[in-house]
Order: C-alpha cells, then structure tokens, then sequence
C-alpha cells in the first residue's frame, strides 16, 4: 500500500525545487492564472501546476519550455530540435494538429500576451533564466482567457528583493554554447530594475540544424502603498537552419540525417522581434467595494523570413506564392480590470482589445531555368498582401465563498474577431477577403474543502477557437487558391472532476476530463511548406491525470506525473494524401473513431532525487519520461513509435563567501542513447512526418551568483 501511495502522490509541492526544501514541504504554491486573485494551488477548482525556478534551473540551459514542462500531466512540449520552428505544444491534445508556432493555447509573459489575436502563438522569445515560475491551467477555466484558449502558460519574472547578479555559461553536445548575464537591484524612492541577456548557439545533431538565437530583457519597476508600475522591455534575434523532417526508411535507416532538399534549398528562417509594455495596478482604500484596478497595454514589431524546399515546378503555377515567406508584423493591444470586493465575493471585470498586422510577402527560391539554375535565393516576387486581426472582448469573473468548505466560481467571456486579407498582388487575381467570429464563453466551478487535507473540484465550461489567419490562407484543397472562405470556428464544451490531497510529505493532485468539440479544425494536407486546414467535424477527448509529491526523507524526494488521453474522431471526413488533391483523386476517408492526429494516449514523468551526503547544497537526481506512439496523420498510417528515456542530474552550489557562490549543474539526458522522433509533422504528404529527438547528450552549466 505504501508503494502505491508513493506512487500517486508526487508533484504539485516538488516543483518548488532545490532552495529551502524542507520549508517547501511546508509551503503550497500560490498561482493567480485563472483565478481572481492570487491563492493557494490547492485551493484552485481546477487543475494547474506551477513550475517554480529551481526546477527550471535544474532542467537544463533554461533555453526551451520544453526542458522543464516534462513534469506537468496533460501537457505535451516537444522539442523539435529544429530552432527554425517553435515548441509543438498542445493541452490535453488542443494544439496538436500545430504544424508551425503554437496553436490553441493561450500563451503570457508577465501578463503580456504572446498569442495573436488569430490564435498563433510564440514562445521562443520567454526569458526563462529570468522567470520566477510557469503556471501551466487546464481544462474548462482556460476558456476566460478567450478564444483559441484549450490551455494557458504563463511565465511571471523574478521580483527584485536584493541587489545581486548573475554570470553563466552552458556547454553540451550538439555544438550547445550559451552564455548570460543578469543584474537585478532596488532603488530608492520604490524603483527596481532587473536586466538579463544570452547569446546562444548549437551547431545541431542532423545535418541543416544550426542555430543561434539573442535575447535580451529589461524590466523596470516602481511602487509606493497603493500603485504598483512595471514596463517590460523584450528584444530576440534569431536565426536558424532547417533540417525538416525525415521519411520512415530515412528514419529508421538514419536518424541523424537530413532530407537532401533541405540542404539543396538552404532551408532556413531568420526572426527578430521587439515588445514594449507596462502595466499599472492601483489599489483603493476607500472606494467601497472598488478594491483595485489594472491596466496594461503592449505594443511589438515581429519580422520573420523563411526559405522552403519548395521546389521550382510547383511554384509554375501562377497563383503559387513562392517558396520564400517574408513578413512583418505588428501588434499591440490594451486591458483595463476592475477588482471589486465584498465580505464573501470577489469579482473582476474588464475589456481586452488586441490587434495584429502582417505585411506579407511571398517569393520564388530560384533563378534562372535548368542546367543554371541556382535554388535557395531570394527572387521574384509571388505574393504581397496584408493580413489583419483583431479581437475585441469583455469578461467577469467571479468567487463566491459559501461557506469556510465550500466556494463557487464563474466566469463569462464575450467577443469577436476579425481577420481579413488585403491582396495587392493582384496579376494572378485577388485573393482579398474578410471573416468575422463572435463568441461567448462561460465556466462554473464548485471546490469542496472535505476535511484539512482533502480538496474536490468541479468545473464546466464552453472554449471557442477561431481559425488563424495562417489556417485561412489556403483553401482545403491544393487546385484552388486564395482566402479560405469555409472554415469555420470549432467550439467545445468541457467537463473536469478533480482531487487534491495533502498529507504531511505527500501531495497528489488528481483529475478526469471529458471534452466534446464540434467543428473540429483538422489538417486537410502539409506539403511544400504549406498547410491547408478544414472542419473535420465532432472530436473526443476524454482522459486522466495524476500528478504528485512525496517527501520520503529529509534527503530524499520524488515526483510523478500520469497523463492518459483517448482523442478521437466521431465523424467520417475526406483528408488529402497526395497531390494533386481534389474531389477525384488524391484523397482518402477518415473513419470515425480514428485516434487525433498529433496526440499520444499515455505520457508519464517520475523523478527520484537525493541530497548528497557529502554537502547540504548537492542533490542527484535520476529521471525518466515516456510516452506512448503519437498519430503522425488522421488516416492512421503512420505512428512515431513510443519511447521511455533516462536522464540523470546533478547540481551543487558552492560558496565562495557570504555573498558569492558558484553553481555547477551537470546533466546526462537519454542514458541509454535510445533514437526516437521526439515531435511529428501532422499530415505530411511527403511522408516526412518525423523528426528525430538526439541520442544521448550531456550539458555543463556554470553560474556565478553574487549579492551586493
């Protein structure tokens, strides 16, 4: 019995980390994501984790979300080992079908939204280094964030406290550089600043998977007894090869290797972006039940550029828009809140206004005609157009403390949003267009106090996703061309039951979930760089999850996190497999009751970490993940096998004086140099569904830390 126990009980206290580990038993997170003020994790009626920062800085460079987010069940972060495309990330398989960015979740840094107001997100741009922790909500509250909102991660700065600074540098396989810096201090008169920079570099394990990548942050904040204002300044510079994706028999023959056309066609992207914001909170004392407002706004300039393997055939077709893609982006939006407090009932209300730009820009990769042709160059034009989106909402939330044991929550989310296309390439005809998608999301929640250490949720709720503007750029099939007029919005309704439990050394956190979708946006294909999308009609999504922590000694710890998830179809629908696609060939029938494509039915982490004997600041730790084969398209086909890996760690801090210290993090990830495909591209019609994950791989990390 003990064993079970043990078992169950392992995550939500662990992710507290290294620091302070024996106060950390003692100690529930707190999290504000989904909630109308900040609380206890274990007082929340829904299921959400918090990753704190010792466990980011255990988990590797601090480089991708990827490294850390192992330990949160329900959530899927795959690294693609591929920096010319984002993390594929998806919450109890919304997001999965992503082929490019993130997709159906709703993504924050600082309370900055880093999703469009389409839906696509980005994460490469999060400063981890400098993060206090990742709050990671599922399920049915999710959805007053709005629309595209099947999950939310959102990462919240370290505050300053002390003056101190920070001197880092990285190396491990795979060519992995990475140094940073970071200062952080109080000033007089209620001023802070914090600033932190990194310059990273990897050579890649495949052939085509070089990357770099510059980040810098400067956050400058200000307060007194009743204000509290913060401006954030981000900047990222990126650039990176592509190796895309490889075959079956390329996989299985050598995973290491690269699809010849990525290194004919140069494949590549380069990014850089910039983001301002502030926000302003201000607290009233005597204003009745008016207890507090916020106000926030952000304003960005993305520019991206990218070259496919597109081949010079494919791009004969006048309405082709070329095997280069260059944007610029440019996006900003406004929230105000209003808190408002009585003796048993919080309430927030507020409005959100956000809107994006995209100067598009499409060109051929080639010059000249065969034998002189010379691929992998900018050319001429193909494409140039405006895509615009922008959402405009209203929400409430409430709380309502019936009793000491019980609480009821709701929340109500209404908008719409509307993206258009402005073509200004019009030799091959107009493609201009607009669409307009309106919503209203609400959610209930009821959390029950059963005794001082039992703790039972209950919530429901409506989510709505809108197609992207990426997702509206292409019809269903590949004969036609244009603004993709049939698309629809897929709607949801959710359903979640949950328990949490806390008794002295042990946590568990558990949870079931049953979820049903209408209009569901599938991938009708993936080919040359391009994706098209389509309704596919109703889904299922129905699962568990587990998630504990059990301090078994005062030197000994362990963690676990069970997710189990059936995603499946409920409707015939027609998919392409092969171009030419159109209603007579190329096409096949999906069946219902086929898995989603993109989703995994099982995923597990367990944790096993001792502090070392021989210094109260050393802790080893032994991990292992695995999961189950993930669907590489809707048909069924073609799975990427699963996988079970183990990493082994060690991390010790070494006092040089009272205020300065060396940290030494050593890492050894895939023990047993297993090859697997770490992530898959949904529906490829090449067939190049997958994309390898490294054998084993080792990271050195050294950090010099000093107090002033």
């Amino acid at each position: 019995m003990l064993a079970v126990r043990a078992a169950l009980g392992l995550l939500a206290a662990s992710n507290l980390g290294l620091a302070g580990a024996q106060e950390a038993d003692r100690l529930e997170p707190v999290v504000i994501t989904g909630s109308t003020r900040e609380q206890k994790l274990v007082d929340t009626p829904y299921a959400i984790n918090a990753v704190g920062s010792e466990a980011l800085r255990a988990a590797g460079p601090m480089v991708n979300l990827s490294e850390a987010l192992q330990s949160v069940p329900g959530l899927v972060v795959a690294n693609r080992n591929n920096y010319a495309q984002d993390l594929q990330i998806s919450s109890r398989g919304f997001g999965a079908r992503a082929g490019f960015g993130v997709r159906g979740m709703r993504l924050y840094a600082d309370g900055i939204p880093a999703t469009m107001p389409d839906g696509q997100g980005q994460v490469a741009h999060f400063d981890l280094a400098g993060a206090d922790r990742v709050e990671v909500l599922r399920g049915p509250f999710s959805s007053i964030y709005g629309s595209s909102s099947g999950g939310v991660i959102a990462v919240f700065s370290k505050p300053v406290r002390e003056p101190n600074m920070e001197v880092a540098a990285d190396a491990g396989s795979a060519g992995l550089r990475q140094l940073r810096a970071s200062v952080a201090t109080p000033f007089g008169d209620g001023f802070d600043l914090s600033a932190n920079v990194s310059d990273f570099q990897i050579d890649g394990f495949r052939p085509q998977s070089d990357a770099d990548r510059q980040l810098a942050t400067v956050r400058l904040g200000w307060k007194n007894a009743t204000d509290k204002v913060v401006a954030t300044f981000s900047h990222q510079r990126q650039r990176a090869s592509d190796p895309l994706g490889l075959d079956a028999a390329q996989f299985n023959t050598d995973p290491d290797s690269t699809t010849a056309n990525a290194i004919l066609y140069n494949t590549r992207k380069t990014i850089e972006q910039d983001q301002l914001g502030t926000s302003w909170q201000h607290r009233f004392d005597d204003a009745g039940a008016l207890a507090g407002s916020q106000l926030s706004a952000y304003a960005g300039q993305r520019a991206v550029v990218q070259f496919l393997a597109i081949t010079p055939g494919t791009q004969a077709n006048p309405r082709h828009g070329g095997g280069v893609i260059d944007f610029d982006r440019s996006y900003s939006g406004i929230d105000g809140r209003l808190d408002w407090r009585w003796d048993q009932v919080d309430l927030i209300t507020g409005i959100n206004l956000e809107q994006q730009s995209d100067d598009r820009r499409g060109f051929e990769n080639f010059t000249g005609t065969a034998p002189n042709q010379v691929v992998g160059v900018l050319s001429n034009p193909r494409r140039n157009e405006v895509n615009k989106a922008q959402s405009r909402e209203a929400y409430a939330q409430s709380a309502w403390d019936l009793s000491n044991d019980w609480q009821l929550s709701g929340g109500l989310r209404g908008g719409k949003v509307t993206m258009s296309v402005d073509d200004a390439y019009l030799s091959n005809g107009d493609d201009s267009g607009e669409r307009s998608f309106s919503y209203v999301n609400p959610v209930i929640g009821l959390r029950w106090k059963t005794s001082d250490t039992m703790t039972l949720h209950a919530s429901a709720g409506r989510g709505y996703e809108t197609p992207t503007l990426g997702e509206l750029a292409y019809p269903p099939n590949n004969t036609l061309n244009g603004f993709n007029t049939t698309l629809q919005a897929q709607s949801s309704r959710q359903l979640e039951l949950g328990a949490k439990w806390r008794a002295g050394p042990l946590a568990l956190d558990a949870t079931v979930f049953a979820i049903r979708t209408a209009n569901e946006i599938g991938v009708s294909f993936n080919q040359g760089g391009r994706s098209s999308f389509q309704n596919v009609g109703r889904t299922e999504r129905s699962g568990a999850e587990l998630s504990g922590a059990w301090r078994i000694t005062p030197a000994l710890r362990s963690m676990l996190a069970v997710s189990v998830l059936d995603a499946t179809y409920l409707d015939n629908f027609v998919t392409c497999t092969a171009i030419p696609c159109n209603a007579t060939t190329g096409t096949d029938v999906v069946p219902a009751g086929n898995r989603i494509a993109g989703t995994q039915q099982q995923s597990i982490y367990a944790e096993l970490a001792w502090k070392a004997p021989w210094a109260s600041d050393a802790e080893t730790a032994l991990e292992w993940r695995a999961a189950g084969n993930t669907a590489a398209n809707d048909l069924n086909t073609a799975y990427a096998a699963g996988y079970g890996i183990a990493n082994v760690r060690y991390r010790q801090r070494f006092a040089l004086d009272a205020n300065g210290a060396v940290e030494l993090l050593a890492r050894v990830d895939n023990l047993g140099d297993r090859r697997y495909a770490g992530s898959v591209i949904v529906n490829d019609l090449n067939g190049r569904y997958y994309e390898p994950a490294p054998g084993r791989s080792a990271l050195v990390s050294l950090r010099y830390q000093r107090k002033f």
